[in-house]
């Protein structure tokens, strides 16, 4: 039996620790990567949609960006509209490091993929991108059953 969880469990922290150490004079950690992201692309983005998007729980959301916030990435206020929501935005410093996250995003790509052909290249990332969509899939089902 094969278990394909066990070969990307061990790809996403590796990547992680990549990131982390690329990172790490910037005060960013490789964990924290997504949420830069996805700050930048949707500012005043709310924390419960955040944890939403990047399928991490809320309390986990919540001590990323304390710390994102402590280092001056993002800030958070509460929505105008909904004083139960708060809002996370990006800083100029997010958005003057996201070329930085990127460039390191395509170096751990272009690594791990350096002795693929074209072709196999186009085929793992179809691969991923079909896997992705049925994890994907299950995370919705659950939403709707919470």
């Amino acid at each position: 039996m094969n278990f394909y969880m066990k070969y990307i469990g061990v790809i996403s922290r590796c990547a992680a620790q990549y990131r982390g150490e690329r990172l790490e004079k910037y005060g960013i950690s490789g964990y924290q990567c997504t949420y830069i992201i996805n700050i930048c692309r949707n500012p005043g983005i709310s924390q419960d949609r955040l944890a939403k998007n990047i399928f991490i729980n809320k309390s986990n959301v919540t001590r990323q960006l304390n710390l994102l916030q402590q280092n001056g990435y993002v800030t958070r206020q509460t929505s105008n509209s909904d004083k139960r929501v708060t809002e996370v935005y990006p800083t100029q410093k997010a958005i003057d490091i996201l070329p930085v996250v990127f460039s390191a995003l395509g170096e751990w790509n272009d690594y791990i993929t350096e002795d693929f052909t074209n072709e196999e290249k186009a085929y793992f990332l179809m691969l991923l991108e079909r896997v992705a969509g049925k994890s994907k899939a299950y995370a919705e089902k659950l939403k709707v059953k919470n």
